[in-house]
């Protein structure tokens, strides 16, 4: 049993408030933009390679004030689950992990990852010494533990596995966010300059 990929989605972006969000190159981006059409809140991460999360803590790590959540494929995370290492070593409470887990390689014609019927992601981050750690199978399941998974972390970082279905076929087509590297950057720099009175950059125009 697993969550459809789009309600998931749709779900975590009407629940959304201020928080910024950083994702994860491919379907989580896409899918993403397609539901909230976020050019100034959302750090689109292409070429990602497991880094969403960390990048993600960065922000979080120097906004303290500032609440971040994290989208991350587990086809990226299993090139890099020593990035809970460094998540649990900072537990920083204005952050959340989302793992997005549909077995598969989604950008590569959802090819099944390796050891795909037994992997269990929550035991992996247990094992790091994560201890506010979740897993949703179904959209009632996400629904009822929203509030503790998602708004409750005032204790330390909170690891998230959404268990989802692969994208549907009518969704491989959506467009991916129109705009490059450079514009991404300026505009989530620039909204952290005007929200949060942060300096990103240093030369100011």
């Amino acid at each position: 049993m697993a969550i459809p990929y789009r309600d998931a989605f749709q779900f975590l972006a009407d629940k959304r408030q201020e928080e910024l969000v950083v994702t994860s190159a491919g379907n989580s981006s896409q899918m993403w933009w397609d539901v909230t059409k976020d050019a100034d809140k959302t750090f689109y991460l292409d070429a990602s390679m497991s880094m969403s999360t960390l990048l993600a803590s960065g922000v979080a790590y120097g906004l303290p004030q500032a609440k971040v959540w994290a989208f991350m494929g587990d086809g990226a995370f299993i090139m890099n689950p020593a990035m809970l290492m460094v998540e649990r070593d900072l537990n920083l409470s204005n952050l959340v992990h989302v793992l997005v887990s549909n077995r598969v390689y989604g950008g590569t014609s959802d090819l099944d990852l390796p050891n795909k019927p037994v992997t269990d992601y929550v035991a992996m981050a247990k094992s790091m010494g994560l201890e506010r750690c979740w897993n949703f199978e179904t959209l009632g399941a996400l629904e009822d533990g929203f509030d503790a998974a998602f708004r409750g972390n005032d204790q330390g970082h909170s690891f998230v596995v959404l268990e989802l279905d692969p994208m549907l076929a009518v969704d491989r087509d959506i467009e991916e966010p129109p705009m490059d590297g450079p514009e991404i950057k300026f505009r989530f720099g620039r909204y952290i300059e005007a929200t949060y009175g942060a300096k990103v950059f240093t030369h100011q125009f």
